[in-house]
């Protein structure tokens, strides 16, 4: 049966796109290097018929799926387990842009479309693609929507469902649904592309989307600022919405600990107000970067942004700040931002957290469970960052300074992520922000969602994927 699935496989795809020896690393292990699986092969599909036939021959043979884009994902949903049985369907090859649409302000892309292409495809026809993340030189379009990816501009332009107007699905049955709309307004029955927005390739292959854009910005305008403390941190988001309007692209918070690791294993990036000494106590507690993106000309932007500033160094919301001369600057100052994660690999291992807490909130949620952590855990370094602007943390755990940072996982994180979730569920939060569930977080489901969303998502994949062929094991436990 396995012979006589790849040879089918191999005439669908043709024989160089299916690939079953050598190292396979790059398809088999995700990126955080958590889990590490054994493929039957991975497929390599160049168009959506293809897909569709994968699909057929894998469903015919009673063998599951696992789609992959990037593979840049954070929690171990697109690496096939370590059975040797599942096909690994990369998408990476479905990689045109099949229509750009001016007057409607959309973009037709295939899913394997790198994000950062997108991105620059858009602005050399003078418009914005505002879905913005660390892995946009990597990931792609389709693993994007399949997990609902946040990142930066969240505040102005939503999560990437926010972003699709239409989807072209494969179904777990081999069918094309064709579902690329531009249009805005369908009002005829169940949002279908919502449905597979953010199901991790569990109901069926996003293969191709419609997508927004925008206007290109006349002004754009960065600041790294210096915040006393989170509470004044949120009072300083409010003050920008205030100030800033719509034109409140980014509000992003770090805390010392954070950007010091960037300071500390990336010295040649000059971190504003903070240094390399990640324990040193007189360090600014708390940075925040913020964007303002504005029609206006650039002097009147910077005139308002100027003045949101200075509003609060008067409230002692800001104690210092660095606003950006040009769009250079801006890129570097981000690039400190998006560096953070990287630091830490440098630093060694450590357990991530991807929460979101009503903003009104996040100042005590960070106080309580800092305090939680710390009586459990004496010496735990807190590597907290995020999109405060939506109300998303990463809200990361670093093991003692000296510590074994990989014996520490080992032993502390199932009780670390009970501390967390806990908190996070009692300030009437989630515990998957924009990362998704994958097969890291989906034993922790049942603790802290619903049972009656629980039973409804199960229904729906019943109807969908009843012989639990598309990705299995993840976001719902079998």
């Amino acid at each position: 049966m396995t012979a006589a699935l790849l040879d089918s496989l191999r005439a669908i795809v043709g024989a160089p796109h299916v690939l079953t020896e050598g190292d396979l690393s790059a398809w088999e292990q995700d990126w955080r290097k958590r889990a590490r699986g054994k493929a039957l092969a991975v497929v390599r599909p160049a168009t959506t018929e293809q897909v569709a036939g994968v699909v057929k021959a894998c469903a015919a043979a009673g063998t599951s799926l696992v789609p992959q884009g990037g593979n840049t994902g954070l929690v171990c949903g697109s690496t096939p387990d370590e059975s040797g049985r599942q096909v690994v369907l990369s998408l990476t090859r479905m990689n045109a842009v099949r229509a750009i649409d001016p007057a409607n302000l959309t973009m037709t892309v295939e899913a394997g479309c790198i994000l950062q292409t997108l991105q620059e495809l858009a602005e050399k026809d003078g418009f914005l693609f505002p879905l913005s993340l660390a892995a946009e030189g990597s990931c792609t379009i389709g693993g994007n929507l399949a997990t609902n990816a946040g990142g930066t501009q969240v505040v102005r332009y939503g999560n990437t469902r926010d972003l699709c107007l239409g989807l072209e699905v494969v179904t777990a049955e081999g069918e094309v649904w064709n579902g690329l709309t531009g249009l805005r307004k369908d009002n005829t029955g169940y949002d279908l592309r919502d449905l597979f927005v953010g199901s991790e390739g569990t109901l069926g292959i996003i293969t191709a989307a419609t997508m927004k854009l925008y206007p290109m910005p006349a002004a754009r305008l960065t600041a790294w600022a210096a915040v006393p403390s989170m509470d004044q941190a949120v009072e300083l988001l409010g003050m920008a919405h205030r100030t800033l309007g719509a034109g409140l692209t980014g509000f992003e918070v770090m805390g010392r600990f954070a950007v010091s690791l960037v300071a500390k294993h990336f010295p040649q990036q000059r971190v504003p107000f903070v240094t390399g000494a990640a324990e040193a106590a007189d360090e600014t507690p708390w940075c925040v970067l913020l964007e303002n993106s504005d029609d206006e000309s650039e002097e009147h932007a910077r005139a308002r942004f100027e003045q949101l500033l200075e509003q609060a160094f008067e409230a002692g919301c800001v104690t210092d700040a660095v606003v950006a001369e040009n769009l250079t600057q801006a890129h570097q100052l981000w690039h400190i931002r998006e560096s953070i994660p990287l630091a830490q690999v440098e630093e060694g291992l450590n357990i991530k957290h991807d929460i979101s807490i009503p903003v009104s909130r996040i100042p005590e949620f960070v106080r309580v469970t800092d305090a939680l952590l710390a009586e459990q855990i004496p010496g735990v370094r807190m590597v907290d960052f995020g999109h405060l602007g939506d109300g998303n943390l990463h809200y990361n755990v670093q093991a003692p300074a000296g510590g074994d940072a990989r014996a520490f996982l080992a032993e502390q994180e199932e009780n670390v992520n009970t501390i967390v979730f806990d908190s996070v569920k009692a300030f009437d939060g989630s515990i998957s922000a924009e990362h998704g569930v994958g097969s890291l977080k989906q034993h922790k489901l049942p603790h802290y969602k619903s049972p009656v969303a629980l039973k409804l998502m199960r229904a729906i994949k019943g109807a969908l994927d009843p012989e639990n062929r598309m990705n299995p094991g993840r976001v719902l436990e079998a």
